[in-house]
């Protein structure tokens, strides 16, 4: 590759699903089967995730099961058996020191205050590393969970998100950074001028206030966003600080990546203050004849039912059994659930004339999964970064902890020596490893310094 022009580097976040995100993960000779709640073996690989300078990790979550055949659900370990992400990046901020703890929590199906308490508390005991991904939940099986028959309607939810956002943030700036004086001879634990109520009141929302909880080390956790319909597109370039997305090819990654920095810029903010980083799963070898190799082995661990069911998942629930599995996805109209992925999958299905067979391995496989050495990877990061279609890139780990070892051993070293990424963590916090800076609370009247 040709000597880079763009200014900074790489940014890299781990996307953890113990065992893997494969569907079949749990099943590869390497994997912990139980991986999703054996708390030690997860501290290992964010352990190595944190030596090869990973950004951060992410977890993700549901707060129900998806409605899908019983006897598919129980081939499959992710959604079944593991822990709630707060809680469990809450014991592993204690195991690490510099990477960024990163959960996903429902607007929809949770409160503002438990919210931000619950992050607040998260970026104080990891000493500013803390990550809120906003999400709007996706499924009836949640929505079934909270008294609902049905998911909560996809303009709604957004609304209520934006609300639950600005909520949030006007909690976390309920005391200002110097509030709590602690003084013992005088008796005063905190200035009583220096803490506000929020006295929210808005169309889903009523929140009085305050959190009972300090300003966040960060001012706020760093926001991140996954929606990319235009409800999504408008959240995320107002609200969040990283974005993650994922796109088939460079040129569609290059309109998402100038479209929401044009519109961080319109919301006033600095385009280089959002970070926009599109998955990349990857599955290394020395050769690219091992890396296929490796790619195969793990294919065939997957039940074709799951796959299939895997695919109906993502077309909102759709049943296709009763559909030609060798003849072309039929016309469906967009359901509730994740609307800009079910486009994605219609437009991949159209483009390249697939059969429903070919779209269901083409779906659970991951469309986006580089098989090949460290430097097809690192050449395809470069691309990516130096034609502005990514700040970074969300690493997505097919099996664990094999592709998470392969990927920093071989391709961190290689971006290395492309001076394409860190040789050394440039802050204790999240957001000073990702070159933004501290948010003034809403109260404040002098400006804020960056986060180091």
């Amino acid at each position: 590759m040709s000597t880079r022009a763009r200014a900074g580097q790489v940014h890299l976040n781990a996307f953890l699903k113990p065992p893997g995100e494969y569907l079949a993960a749990w099943r590869h000779p390497e994997a912990v089967a139980g991986a999703g709640v054996d708390v030690r073996h997860i501290a290992s690989m964010v352990q190595r995730a944190e030596a090869a300078l990973f950004d951060a990790i992410f977890l993700a979550d549901l707060v129900g099961v998806p409605l899908v055949s019983q006897d598919v659900l129980s081939r499959v370990s992710v959604v079944n058996d593991s822990f709630e992400p707060t809680t469990l990046l809450a014991a592993l901020s204690t195991l690490t020191t510099h990477i960024g703890l990163i959960a996903t929590a429902s607007t929809t199906y949770n409160e503002p205050y438990h919210l931000a308490g619950a992050f607040a508390s998260l970026d104080h005991l990891s000493h500013g590393r803390a990550g809120w991904n906003l999400v709007t939940s996706l499924n009836d099986g949640e929505a079934q969970n909270f008294g609902l028959d049905a998911h909560v309607e996809h303009s709604a939810r957004y609304e209520r998100a934006e609300e639950f956002f600005d909520v949030v943030c006007g909690l976390w700036d309920s005391f200002d950074d110097d509030a709590f004086l602690r003084d013992q001879a005088s008796g005063a634990y905190f200035d009583p001028d220096r803490v506000h109520r929020l006295d929210h009141v808005g169309r889903h929302l009523r929140v009085a206030g305050p959190l009972n909880a300090a300003r966040p080390p960060q001012g706020r956790p760093v926001i991140v966003q996954a929606g990319s319909s235009e409800a999504g597109r408008q959240l995320a370039s107002r609200a969040a600080d990283v974005i993650f997305t994922h796109h088939p090819d460079l040129g569609s990654a290059q309109e998402f990546y100038r479209d929401m920095k044009d519109r961080a810029e319109r919301f006033g903010r600095d385009p280089g203050h959002l970070k926009i980083l599109p998955a990349l799963s990857t599955i290394v070898g020395a050769t690219r004849y091992e890396a296929e190799d490796k790619a195969d082995r793990l294919r065939g661990l997957l039940h074709p039912a799951v796959a299939l069911s895997h695919l109906s998942y993502w077309l909102g629930g759709y049943d296709l059994s009763g559909h030609p599995l060798d003849g072309p996805l039929p016309e469906l109209p967009l359901t509730n659930q994740s609307q800009s992925a079910q486009r994605r999958i219609y437009d991949m299905a159209r483009r390249e004339e697939l059969t429903i067979r070919q779209l269901a391995q083409r779906i659970t496989d991951d469309a986006g999964t580089i098989v090949g050495t460290p430097v097809d990877i690192a050449d395809h990061i470069e691309a990516w970064f130096t034609g502005y279609a990514a700040d970074g890139f969300n690493v997505i780990f097919p099996y664990l902890p094999g592709t998470l070892d392969d990927f920093a051993t071989g391709v961190v070293p290689e971006l290395q020596r492309r001076g394409l990424f860190r040789t050394a963590y440039e802050s204790r916090t999240l957001r000073g490893n990702l070159g933004l800076p501290r948010p003034q609370s809403r109260w404040a009247t002098v400006p804020a310094p960056l986060t180091r």
